[in-house]
């Protein structure tokens, strides 16, 4: 009893001192995440630049640029891993093309060295058809840095903005106001620019906006977890579900494998960006008598409508990107646990045919025996976390 006690009694002004300690380590953090932030939108502005020219230094047509973007795609991932997808490489083209004088402008203010793409579409590119060399990375990346005060995922979100003069507006007040993303996303899709142009009172109305929303707020650990600053640095995304889920997940993997030969893991935590949006899909796999991929989603609570059509765009995703030609549709398995019930739902209404619907009733798992190993698996990892705290206390 007395070492308890000694444990938990506190040295007078310990609490102001921790405080001030857990400070330091989130201001590092965002320091940290800030600096990351502006080198990878340099870099990002930077290949969108080279995309852009050596597409010009070539043909024309649309889809030369699109061939070009696949190949470099499937070149810097083999070459540098996650983060140069063929949308986040199209991204990168059109965040060059909106911002084509970056460089122009810091030169006059710099002396930076260099030629830029002018707005009426002309460089040095049109006299010499043939790709420019890169400059030294340390030295235009470094000093691109300071052109980009936002995150590179509010750039990405800007991108959507067709207007360039609401593009140019939320911006403006994005770095006036030191918005988050959050609530950047949340002024775009209120039609804040819209709302202020038809105001009469427009001074009220950017004063009332530059105010911040509980819900806008994020944390140092957000910042520094933010998958595009993850995928640029090479690091694993350590988002993860609760303990239990994580488990329930790691054993379904393990049951259908048992099942028989017919399940191969694909992956386990698949990330997808649909839009600007990012997305986990908990299990991959591919099913070798029906030839397709195999969805899986564990959700908490009950299953909803929301469930099945965040499901089927899912499915619509993998149909067009992790699909190959000779494979049939993808099928997605819903799983839902809940206190006292679990239930599992296919998800076959994008199948092209009902007989092809038939087939994949008859080959996979039956939902009620997948639903009820759920079952039982949670209820023994719940039992467990009960008899693991009272062995604790």
């Amino acid at each position: 009893m007395k070492r308890k006690a000694l444990v938990t009694k506190r040295a007078a002004g310990y609490d102001v001192m921790f405080n001030r300690v857990v400070g330091l380590i989130d201001e590092a953090r965002r320091a940290s995440a800030r600096a990351v932030n502006t080198l990878m939108t340099a870099t990002y502005w930077l290949i969108g630049r080279h995309i852009v020219e050596f597409e010009q230094a070539g043909k024309s047509k649309a889809q030369y640029g699109e061939e070009i973007i696949d190949q470099l795609a499937t070149d810097l991932t083999a070459r540098f891993g996650r983060g140069f997808t063929r949308s986040n490489l199209f991204n990168m083209r059109a965040f060059y093309s909106a911002n084509p004088r970056i460089v122009q402008t810091l030169s006059g203010q710099l002396q930076l060295p260099g030629k830029v793409q002018t707005a009426s579409g002309k460089s040095s590119l049109a006299k010499k058809p043939r790709a420019p060399a890169l400059q030294p990375p340390a030295e235009s990346v470094a000093t691109l840095a300071q052109a980009f005060p936002l995150p590179w995922s509010a750039y990405v979100r800007l991108l959507s903005v067709t207007s360039e003069q609401a593009r140019k507006f939320y911006e403006t007040e994005a770095l006036r106001g030191g918005w988050s993303v959050r609530q950047l996303d949340r002024q775009i899709n209120s039609l804040f620019y819209e709302r202020t142009a038809l105001s009469r009172n427009k001074a009220k109305m950017l004063t009332k906006g530059a105010a911040a929303k509980t819900e806008d707020a994020i944390s140092a650990e957000e910042e520094i977890k933010d998958p595009y600053v993850l995928e640029f640095l090479g690091l694993k995304d350590e988002y993860s579900e609760s303990d239990i889920e994580e488990a329930l997940i790691l054993h379904l993997e393990r049951f259908l494998l048992e099942l028989g030969g017919d399940f191969t893991f694909v992956g386990r935590q698949r990330r997808l960006r649909i839009g600007d949006e990012w997305y986990r899909i908990d299990l991959l796999f591919f099913h070798r008598k029906l030839r397709c991929l195999v969805v899986i989603d564990l959700k908490r609570g009950k299953f909803t409508h929301a469930d099945a059509g965040q499901m089927h765009m899912y499915l619509n995703y993998a149909r067009e990107h992790w699909t190959r030609a000779e494979e049939n549709p993808p099928v997605g398995l819903i799983l839902c646990s809940q206190k006292d019930e679990a239930i599992a739902r296919y998800a076959l209404d994008g199948l092209p045919n009902k007989i092809l619907a038939a087939e994949y009733r008859t080959v996979l798992p039956d939902e009620k025996l997948i639903a009820a190993e759920i079952e039982k698996t949670r209820r023994q990892l719940e039992r467990y976390k009960t008899e693991k705290k009272g062995r604790k206390g």
